[in-house]
This record gives C-alpha cells, sequence and structure tokens, in this order.
C-alpha cells in the first residue's frame, strides 16, 4: 500500500471515528424529555397528593422513605436506606463514561395544623417536644420529593444515553435537628456518606416559594441566609407583683433585652450592604398575674449573610446581655447554635445554569439575579462540600399575587400543581446537561 493510501485510510478512520463520538456524544433533544415528563406527570401529582396527606415530622419520615427507595430500586438504581436516620440516596449509572451529578429534594414535613380546604389535606399527627402536634406538608416539601421521584422516572429511562453518574438524595430533617438531635438532616447524611462513592462534581436543587407560577430565581453566591437559634435564660428573684423592689424582676430584663437586640441590629448593620434580622419570637416567664418570676427563656432567630459580621454581632450582643442583666441585679445564659449555613450559590455554576434553567422554563421565566432572602436552607451544607446551586420555583397559584399568597410554613400554603413537570424538567435538565458539557 503506498503512503498516499495509507493517508487516505487514516484520515477515512479518523473522520469514521470523530464521525461516531460525535453521534455519541450528541445532547439527548429536548422535546424527548418533554414527552417523558408529560407522561410521568399524572404519577408525579399522585405521589405529591399521597405524600401531602401522610406527612412526617424530620427523622420521622419512614413512610415517605420506604416509597422513595421502592421506587428507585423500581428503576434499577442502586439504593442506600438509612443514610441520616430516614436518607435515601440512589444511584443511577448511565451508559456511557462521564462525571457525576446529585440532585436533592428533602422529605419532612411541619408541626402546622393545615387550612388549605384540599380534598387531600393532612390530618396527621405527630410527636414534638414531648407533646402530640397536626403535623402538614406546610413548606412543600411533599412536591419536592413527587418531582425528584419524577425526574428519577424521566432519567432512568435515558439510562443508556446518559454520560456519567447521576446521584439522588432525598434527605430527612431539613427544616432542623429535633430536640435532642445534635445534627440535622443534612449534616448527618453528609457525615454519614451520602456524598461519598460516588462522589458528585456537583450538585443541584430547589424549593417552592410564593411566586409566578413557571418562574425559577436565584443569585450568584449568597443566596439564602445562614439561620441561628438563639437561646437566653434569665435568673432573678421571685417576688409579689406589688414589691418589685424586694426581688430582681426579669420580666424588666426580658424587655430591656429584646429593645437592646433591636436596636443593636437596626443602628450598627448597614441593610443596603448585608441583610441581617434578628428576631427574639418566644419569652416565657411565670405562672400567675402578681407574682414576678424567678427564671425567664427567650428565644429567637438570627439570619445573616456575612460570616465576620454575625460573629462580631453574635459577640456584642452576648457583651450586651450580660450588661442589661447585671444592671438590673440578674444573670443571663446566651447561647447561639446554628441551624443551617449561607446558601452558596457557586458563581461559574450559576453562571452555566441560567440557560439551561432557560431550556426547562422558557424564556423571560428565569431570573438568575435575584435579590437574597432572609429564609434558610440546610442544603446549604451540601453545597459547602461540593459546588452547588440552589434555585427557587414560583408555587402560587393562577391569578393569585404572590405577596398576598399564603407563606412557607403557614397553615395557608400549597402547591400550584402545575408547576410540577417544571420541576421535573429542571431537575432532568440540570442533571444531563451537566453531564453532557464539554
Amino acid at each position: 500500500m503506498t503512503i498516499r493510501r495509507l493517508l487516505a485510510v487514516s484520515t477515512l478512520s479518523l473522520a469514521l471515528s470523530a464521525g461516531l463520538a460525535q453521534a455519541q456524544t450528541a445532547p439527548i433533544a429536548l422535546d424527548r424529555i418533554e414527552a417523558a415528563v408529560a407522561a410521568g406527570t399524572p404519577r408525579v401529582t399522585a405521589w405529591r397528593r399521597d405524600l401531602h396527606a401522610n406527612p412526617e415530622l424530620g427523622f420521622a419520615e419512614t413512610r415517605t422513605a420506604a416509597l422513595v427507595a421502592e421506587h428507585l430500586r423500581a428503576l434499577g438504581m442502586e439504593v442506600r436506606t438509612e443514610v441520616g436516620k430516614t436518607g435515601v440516596v440512589g444511584v443511577l449509572r448511565g451508559g456511557r463514561p462521564g462525571g457525576t451529578v446529585a440532585l436533592r429534594a428533602d422529605m419532612d414535613a411541619l408541626p402546622v395544623l393545615e387550612a388549605t380546604g384540599l380534598p387531600f389535606a393532612s390530618t396527621a399527627t405527630g410527636t414534638y417536644m414531648g407533646a402530640t402536634v397536626p403535623v402538614a406538608h406546610a413548606c412543600g416539601h411533599d412536591a419536592h420529593v413527587a418531582m425528584l421521584m419524577g425526574a428519577a422516572e424521566v432519567l432512568a429511562g435515558m439510562r443508556e444515553d446518559i454520560p456519567g453518574t447521576i446521584v439522588f438524595i432525598f434527605q430527612p430533617a431539613e427544616e432542623g435537628a429535633p430536640p435532642g438531635e445534635p445534627l440535622g438532616g443534612a449534616r448527618l447524611m453528609i457525615q454519614e456518606g451520602a456524598l461519598a462513592n460516588p462522589r458528585p462534581d456537583a450538585i443541584f436543587g430547589l424549593h417552592v416559594v410564593p411566586g409566578r407560577p413557571g418562574s425559577v430565581f436565584y443569585r450568584p453566591r449568597g443566596f439564602m441566609a445562614a439561620s441561628d437559634r438563639v437561646d437566653i435564660t434569665l435568673h432573678g428573684r421571685q417576688t409579689h407583683g406589688a414589691w418589685p423592689w424586694k426581688g430582681v424582676d426579669v420580666i424588666a430584663v426580658a424587655s430591656q433585652i429584646v429593645q437592646t437586640i433591636n436596636t443593636l441590629t437596626a443602628r450598627t448593620i448597614d441593610p443596603t450592604t448585608t441583610p441581617t434580622v434578628f428576631t427574639i419570637a418566644t419569652i416565657d416567664a411565670g405562672v400567675r398575674y402578681n407574682i414576678i418570676p424567678e427564671d425567664a427563656t427567650l428565644s429567637g432567630t438570627l439570619r445573616t449573610f456575612d460570616i465576620a459580621q454575625r460573629d462580631d454581632l453574635v459577640r456584642r450582643t452576648g457583651i450586651a446581655i450580660h450588661n442589661v442583666a447585671e444592671t438590673y441585679g440578674a444573670t443571663a445564659e446566651f447561647t447561639v447554635r446554628q441551624n443551617a449555613a449561607l446558601v452558596f450559590n457557586n458563581e461559574e455554576l450559576s453562571a452555566w445554569l441560567a440557560p439551561v434553567l432557560t431550556e426547562a422554563a422558557g424564556a423571560g421565566n428565569v431570573n438568575p439575579a435575584t435579590p437574597p432572602t432572609t429564609v434558610a436552607e440546610d442544603f446549604s451544607y451540601l453545597s459547602q462540600e461540593v459546588p452547588g446551586v440552589f434555585y427557587h420555583l414560583g408555587g402560587s397559584k393562577d391569578g393569585v399575587d404572590p405577596a398576598t399568597s399564603p407563606p412557607n410554613h403557614s397553615p395557608g400554603f400549597d402547591v400550584n400543581e402545575a408547576i410540577l413537570p417544571l420541576g421535573v424538567r429542571t431537575h432532568v435538565l440540570s442533571a444531563i446537561r451537566f453531564l453532557e458539557r464539554d
């Protein structure tokens, strides 16, 4: 064979190889994804309603976890259960080599008495702080689980064309560790290996909130606030309400501390640069109208976006509380415990994700630069471990102003079921397009 012919054959072989590689790595078509999502929507809706009617509190999501695990096993996935008490991890290995991406949904409900009037409204009860309480999916986690179950079904149906591995994380106790538990769901799942074997290169998650249905919004860097629980215990000296000077009045001390905290926050922090909310939400003291009690307890929440500023505010608050107590002759104990870190969206991934979410939601429906929000999410711990992006789906009812929609955690909160297919699409496309990217 001549050198010229050898070159020609080599060139043809390279061209055929390049063409074959191109055919093997062609992106999965959007219309194929949309058809699969549409076919699964009735099941997603049914799962959401079933979960809504059967809510479970944090670390008690046994029925929910069993439903999820059974579904993932039926799709042929590797499934690990009891990862973080009731957490479930499913691993879908694609038919082609590639990276690894994770998708996450939270499963727990809240101790809230539902007032939506839905035909599938919750009548469930649970145990919280030793008491029997009503339980409801007043934050939308029922929709989160159903949408990720739907995404798992769509992606499993495309297994052979997926270049890489997808990890599905169904997390318990997002609403915080129950009393007596040292860690919430995300941190406990991380500790027990949810992000290991295989370790994701990136992680994505979503949350339904009041907003125009069909809209998707998030921001790079600090998106959702860090959340701290604050507890203050005051010790005084009990006395007759008619003789306050014969005791140490913890009611007066508590009142002064609330005012001091409000003033410290409002007068020493620039809200235009780092939004900060410091709220004392409970005061518990006394049993009778004419007795000044011995002790008082206060609790509240601190929401911040700047770690150094948060640390300084906590330091100054502790000093102020002890000074106020000492002025009145009382003593004070002040503790702060983090419930969730700052949700920090990776800048590179945030920029990359915008056109992918637009592919899912349509032009004009994605805002990648929305203002930060002072609510919190323990997805923050997952995205501290691997680069991640967390985004919101607008889920208000059709024709209802999002500003007047019942907010998350309220008795009237509900999710517009018309957005369920959108959540499935955003999950599917964020995973597939991430694995397909160069």
